[in-house]
């Protein structure tokens, strides 16, 4: 198969149709082989009974339904996994993202080798105040902390290599981040490729403000994991290890300074009297915390690689 069309989607019915009719004329002008897979999220509008009705024409179509909205994250996760394309497109249902990139995207990762493709959205018609002006300084700190030289991590429009969405596991909030869980992964040929935004057409967006704010924590959350996710233990255990260390050195430095002041008939205090006496204790408190926080780290890490945090309700075409 040529090409899988991931759309996770949350209360979008009314512009499934038009959706799939505009990349089914996409993709048999182009005589790929295709499949578009639609994952509802937990919408509580028609969108799965237009989901069924769509995949009763088109044996093309299949869908996965979520018992209740999980997030884009997981959505896209759900999709990846059954998605059997050479190269995987992912779009938004809701007609901003144009299916015609979807040719061009396809050649530049068969024909180019590229293991990603990034669309950028350079002309915007979203509001200036509320998402232009926040996301140029996301993508800037994005920028910053990965490396990656792109101006729109958050496109809901993007194509992978087979093996990169086979690779990369997708939780959280990190869809924003998926080039960057790529290259962490070793895929560094990642492009981007300018594409045309569209103003929504039907109903309303699923994201505010509060998007930003989630995305800068999750940009240090992962920051974090692509130096020490997989070996918690090298970072709370250096620090636990070297505060530990540092508090039982400090201790150890007090009670011998009290022992010569005694035998030397020097004046001196009581040991609880000295503020270091604190600050070691506290040291070796922390630093033992630290350490079992490391230990702890790993053995989640053991037990959580394979879970899933989302639940299917339905499958259609699978």
């Amino acid at each position: 198969m040529d090409i899988s069309v991931v759309i996770p989607l949350l209360n979008e019915a009314a512009s499934l149709q038009e959706l799939h009719d505009w990349i089914a004329k996409v993709m048999q002008s182009n005589r790929y082989l295709y499949e578009i897979i639609f994952i509802d999220d937990g919408s509580t509008d028609a969108s799965w009974t237009v989901i069924e009705q769509l995949a009763e024409k088109n044996t093309a179509v299949k869908g996965i339904r979520f018992q209740k909205n999980f997030g884009k994250s997981q959505a896209l996760d759900a999709g990846f996994e059954l998605a059997k394309g050479d190269v995987i497109i992912t779009m938004d249902a809701d007609l901003q993202d144009n299916p015609e990139e979807i040719p061009e995207l396809y050649d530049l990762i068969i024909k180019e080798n590229f293991d990603l493709i990034s669309g950028w959205k350079k002309k915007r018609y979203d509001n200036v105040v509320t998402k232009n002006i926040p996301s140029k300084l996301f993508n800037a700190a994005a920028r910053k902390t990965s490396g990656l030289k792109l101006h729109d991590f958050n496109c809901g429009l993007k194509a992978y290599k087979n093996e990169v969405i086979k690779t990369v596991k997708v939780s959280g909030e990190m869809h924003r981040y998926i080039p960057v869980l790529a290259k962490n992964e070793g895929f560094t040929k990642i492009g981007e490729k300018v594409v045309q935004h569209q103003a929504r057409k039907y109903g309303v967006t699923k994201f505010g403000m509060e998007r930003f704010v989630n995305g800068f924590l999750d940009l240090i959350t992962i920051s974090f994991l692509s130096k020490f996710g997989k070996k918690p233990m090298h970072f709370f255990g250096l620090w636990g290890t070297f505060m530990f260390l540092f508090g039982t050195t400090t201790a150890f430095y007090i009670g011998l300074l009290k022992l010569y002041k005694v035998y030397n008939g020097m004046k001196t205090i009581l040991v609880t009297d000295n503020p270091w006496f604190y600050i070691a204790l506290t040291s070796m408190i922390l630093g033992t915390l630290l350490f079992l926080a490391g230990f702890i780290g790993e053995l989640i890490i053991q037990s959580k690689s394979n879970e899933k945090h989302y639940s299917i309700k339905e499958k259609l075409n699978f």
